[in-house]
């Protein structure tokens, strides 16, 4: 089998339980993500990257991809929210863990950027669209700047 080329591609091979919820991930995502942000398929994923034309740069490990941000997977026992930009605003990510706390009766289940729910009928849309509204490209592109110096400042590189 090829890989997914789209959102759709994806969806045809889904369970009719997830399909729900990808289509229901994928509106809060194109509804609330801010503008600039564009839609992909990236390492067999839905995402939400910074696109070249915005950000020439793109990725620093990969060359010529464009900057990723968001992207959501469907594994064998969760959903899995990918939101890279809750490395980089702390601020971002503590508001979302304690909305998260305040608005939700389960426990969260997160790693350094991936939000995980294994539970279907239990996904935060409107939460996770308040986090979508939260960073712009703009923002994004200069603290994952930030980051990149800093990095290459400590490490000696230029």
């Amino acid at each position: 089998m090829s890989a997914p080329r789209t959102a759709e591609d994806i969806q045809a091979e889904l369970p009719p339980d997830r399909r729900e919820v990808m289509d229901a991930l994928l509106e809060t995502l194109r509804t609330h993500l801010p503008e600039g942000f564009e839609e992909t398929i990236s390492y067999g994923m839905i995402g939400f990257v910074v696109p070249l034309s915005f950000y020439p740069a793109g990725y620093h490990t990969k060359r010529g991809e464009p900057l990723p941000f968001v992207s959501m997977a469907f594994q064998k026992h969760h959903v899995a929210l990918y939101h890279m930009g809750l490395e980089l605003f702390p601020d971002v990510l503590a508001w979302f863990r304690g909305e998260y706390g305040r608005q939700m009766t389960t426990k969260l289940d997160m790693g350094k950027g991936c939000i995980r729910f294994r539970n279907l009928k239990t996904i935060p849309y409107e939460l996770i669209g308040q986090l979508c509204e939260k960073i712009s490209p703009e923002d994004y592109v200069a603290a994952y700047e930030r980051q990149i110096a800093a990095r290459r400042k400590s490490s000696g590189k230029r």
